[in-house]
């Protein structure tokens, strides 16, 4: 062939890429043109050529800020780099450009394959290039069935027939990212899931494909994407609108039985506010005690329970950083905005990768992400608190700025009661949220936020009780190439508490305790394919505890300034995980965390007599460590694995192994956790606490995913766990070794959980059976509690039945209702006295042996919402309520006091009586 018919080939090929787009041919216009066009009338200029082109295809182009190429052809490689542009010379004065596709004049080297078997028996090895591209002219009717869209560029040198497409999918309405939305391949049975980031990527093969997306609550959508070469396509879908007496719209429907990680628990704020709770406040972890394997050890307890854990075995994290405590005033309230937290996603299984330095579970708490585009609100009022959340777009499409502000006004309420020692009270929290989001492009956004909360209550004249978390976090999420995403973050979190004490004497005083850490992470997700998809990072944590100071308060006070040495630790990981599909029905995720923890310097460390009890007697080294010195390294390898088989698509069997460790411990005497605990790091004396689970379950779902079925049992040992000695000091101790031991414990059970989750009656029952145990054994009495044997834990309470329901009368009215049976929690009675030296002592049973009456409450709720008219400012809702309804005297504690001879054992209860409340909530 000669070189005049391969233009001809050429044109033809133009010809046809043209069919299926508006074209024309026009010289660049001087005037209003884009920095794009003119790069390309600048070289028109320079090099008297003319550019033929769709005017449409350089809409939104970005053109490099300079272009330094030595000739005409290596500066056009330059301009069109980074865009879906081709370009042709069809002769010395005339460039044509193309959408995607190449134009060539020659054919390769080995097109035609020639097989000669008389000359060889080998076959020839021969480069394999890309099949041409073939697209239908575009017509009217389908440009009106959905959207065309180009992804990457044809190149030359291309070798493969398939290529990766990947991209984010987001709300348009909220900018948010969509998780767990289908993304499909019509005609084959290619389909993926997009992850928490809304991510998604798949292997397609070159050329058109129809791409549809899938997911309740939001509006089906389909795409003809031309695929050239690798490239993304970030996807903005709208929300789909139903009516309320029709359907009630449920994401993830199937996610419980496909998810491949078992003990996984989501948790929405917005669809907790059916649920009554105390004072009508919507309450995302007061919620999560109601499914299976969560509770509380009582009303007004803070801190939670999982799977028979201690308090201190729980992560919580909002927004990536650690939040220490997540409660007010004692547990009745949850520390946060429910107006700024979208939800909470609960760990109590198989445990991620990239989370560590807890044994229990993971709280991960999500704030929201602001409308970039319109600005809303939300409000509330109730008996005791109000809130109000904000979302304001900074730059439209870009910005976003979320501002939360919750307080209590129980204050008022207490000084305006008769009763003297009350009026006299005091009881107030408040918290504050701003959390900034930034879309740089497509490719890249930042994320900020800054949290605040404080509790200060008085229940007696002469002591003010306070404490407070304070946050600051960043994140940068950036694109490392079609299959990658990593993301950069850094928090800082603090904690302390503190007491004021002042009464008519000279002993006033103000004690203090604060708990700081700071982590920096780097985290990848990478899909290296359909099959495996990887996660990997590593991260560094700094700790910082002050275990105590007190000073005097005023003038006349005689108490003398005392500060415990503050403590430093450095904890360290590195971890990769794997989700392996190995087929449709069998599913693998598996990972491995290494980490290692330093106990640093400055301190005094204290060495013991091996083979007595640890006392200032058997103490025989006092050794001073300079500041940032490694007093203690420890090293943690940990193991999870988990794996799903569908045995049916409704149906599926999960199995999980999780193993951890834990630097940091808490400490408390009380039989129920206190804001007032102080925490702990382990050093040569203290050792890190360890320990594995092991779990296995069946999920169902029935009548087209209305009802969900699980039965889930686990078994986890972990070493190491701290406790106190009888009669134990920990507040203000310098050698805290000496009043506490650390032993060996076990917890087991069985979680049932059915829901039925939309029609005009749902909701969840759920039962737990579990126990928790402990065990101290030591050849020494004074360092052994219950003669070495296993005894109940202080929270391990065997039944815990848990019924939450809704009963929708209309659209706008519905009844909802809880009830909540728990076995009462241990404790230790009193079993007699004895006279010595005319005084009379108390003899106690083991501990824990006995237990508190069992717990039971009923809470009702009346809920109405406002109209549902599409043109007003503002939607409400409100909520009447009555919590504990029976007014049953459930006991928090059992204390025993002396009277007229007799040891007497008395009741304390959080709330004796039923607690009516009435909150009104609107968003705008």
């Amino acid at each position: 062939m000669n070189t005049q018919l391969w233009k001809l080939c050429g044109l033809f090929l133009l010809v046809s890429f043209f069919n299926f787009s508006p074209s024309y041919s026009q010289e660049i216009e001087q005037s209003n043109t884009s920095k794009f066009k003119d790069q390309l009338l600048a070289l028109e200029n320079k090099y008297g050529v003319t550019f033929y082109y769709t005017e449409d295809w350089l809409n939104n182009l970005t053109a490099p800020k300079t272009v330094n190429a030595g000739n005409l052809n290596e500066q056009l490689q330059q301009l069109l780099k980074d865009t879906s542009l081709n370009f042709y010379f069809y002769d010395d004065k005339t460039v044509i450009l193309t959408n995607g596709v190449a134009i060539y004049n020659e054919l390769p080297d080995g097109f035609f394959i020639r097989s000669d078997s008389t000359t060889s028996t080998k076959p020839t090895t021969i480069k394999r290039y890309s099949n041409p591209i073939f697209v239908e002219e575009y017509r009217e009717q389908t440009k009106s069935q959905f959207k065309r869209v180009t992804v990457g560029k044809t190149s030359k040198n291309a070798s493969s027939n398939t290529a990766q497409l990947s991209g984010t999918v987001y709300n348009q309405n909220t900018n948010e990212p969509i998780p767990n939305l289908v993304v499909s391949v019509k005609g084959s049975n290619k389909k993926i899931t997009t992850d928490q980031n809304g991510n998604y990527s798949l292997e397609l093969p070159l050329g058109k494909n129809i791409i549809t997306t899938r997911s309740l609550g939001i509006e089906n959508a389909t795409f003809e994407v031309l695929l050239f070469s690798t490239g993304t396509f970030n996807i903005l879908l709208n929300e789909k609108v139903e009516r309320l007496d029709e359907v009630t719209v449920e994401a993830n429907i199937k996610k419980n039985v496909e998810e491949v990680s078992p003990g996984t628990t989501r948790v929405e704020s917005e669809k907790s506010k059916n649920i009554p709770l105390v004072f009508g406040e919507r309450d995302i972890f007061q919620v999560a005690t109601t499914l299976p394997g969560i509770s509380k050890a009582g009303e007004g307890a803070a801190g939670y329970n999982v799977r028979g854990g201690k308090t201190d075995q729980n992560l919580f994290l909002i927004d990536n950083a650690v939040l220490y405590n997540p409660s007010h005033f004692f547990g009745l309230f949850q520390a946060l905005n429910p107006y700024t937290t979208k939800g909470v996603d609960i760990y109590k299984g198989n445990i991620p990768a990239q989370y560590g330095g807890r044994l229990s579970s993971v709280f991960d708490i999500k704030s929201i992400t602001g409308n970039t585009q319109n600005f809303q609100g939300e409000a509330s009022i109730g008996p005791v608190t109000g809130n109000i959340a904000l979302q304001i777009p900074i730059k439209k499409e870009k910005s976003s700025l979320v501002v939360g502000a919750r307080g209590t006004y129980s204050d008022w309420i207490l000084r305006s009661l008769d009763d003297p020692q009350l009026n006299g009270s005091s009881a107030n929290f408040f918290d504050v949220i701003a959390k900034y989001d930034h879309n740089f492009n497509e490719n890249s956004n930042l994320s900020t936020s800054a949290y605040y909360s404080r509790d200060a209550f008085n229940i007696t004249a002469d002591s003010l009780f306070s404490y407070q978390n304070r946050i600051f976090n960043a994140k940068w999420n950036h694109k490392l190439g079609e299959k990658a995403r990593g993301s950069l973050s850094a928090y800082n979190s603090d904690y302390r508490f503190e007491i004021d004490f002042e009464e008519d004497s000279n002993t006033d005083f103000i004690l203090d305790y604060n708990v700081n850490e700071t982590e920096l992470k780097y985290h990848i997700n990478h899909i290296i394919s359909p099959k495996h998809k990887l996660q990997y990072g590593l991260s560094t944590k700094l700790y910082q505890v002050k275990p105590g100071t007190i000073a005097p308060q005023g003038s006349e006070s005689q108490v003398e300034t005392r500060a415990i040495p503050k403590e430093q630790g450095l904890e360290s990981a590195l971890y990769i995980g794997d989700l392996y599909k190995l087929n449709d029905k069998l599913e693998i995720d598996a990972s491995a965390r290494f980490s290692i923890f330093n106990s640093l310097g400055p301190a005094t460390v204290r060495e013991y007599l091996e083979g007595v009890p640890r006392s200032d007697e058997s103490r025989i080294v006092n050794e001073e460590v300079g500041n940032n010195e490694i007093i203690e390294t420890y090293v943690g390898p940990e193991f999870r694995i988990s794996g799903r088989y569908l045995v049916t698509p409704t149906l599926s069997i999960k199995a999980g192994f999780n193993s951890g460790y834990q630097y940091i411990h808490s400490l408390s005497n009380n039989t129920t956790a206190s804001p007032l605990d102080t925490w702990k790091l382990s050093d040569n004396n203290i050792k890190p606490q360890n320990g594995y689970q092991v779990s296995l379950g069946l999920f169902k779902n029935l009548k087209e995913n209305q009802f969900e079925i699980s039965l889930e049992g686990y078994y986890k040992r972990f070493d190491n766990a701290l406790d106190f000695k009888t009669g134990a000091d920990l507040l203000l101790n310098e050698t805290i070794e000496t009043e506490v031991l650390q032993g060996k414990g076990k917890a087991y059970g069985i979680e049932f959980l059915v829901k039925k989750n939309w029609g005009r009656l749902n909701g969840w029952l759920s039962y737990t059976y579990s126990r928790s145990l402990l065990q101290f054994q030591s050849t020494f009495p004074e360092e052994e509690i219950n003669n070495g044997d296993f005894f109940p834990a202080n929270f391990d309470k065997p039944h815990d039945i848990s019924l939450v329901t809704n009963f929708k009368i209309s659209q706008r009215f519905s009844f909802s209702g809880n009830f909540v049976y728990q076995t009462g929690r241990p404790i230790t009675y009193p079993i007699g006295t004895y006279q010595f030296n005319n005084s009379e002592f108390v003899i106690y049973s083991e501990r824990n042996e006995f237990r508190i009456p069992d717990f039971y409450r009923l809470d009702l709720s009346f809920n109405m919402e406002g109209n549902h008219k599409l043109n007003k400012p503002g939607h409400s809702f409100w909520t009447f309520s009555v919590y504990n309804v029976l007014g049953r005297n459930n006991p928090y504690s059992i204390f025993f006091v002396t009277d007229e001879g007799r040891v007497k054992a008395l009741q304390s209860s959080i709330f004796a009586i039923p607690i009516p409340s009435i909150t009104y909530n609107i968003k705008f």
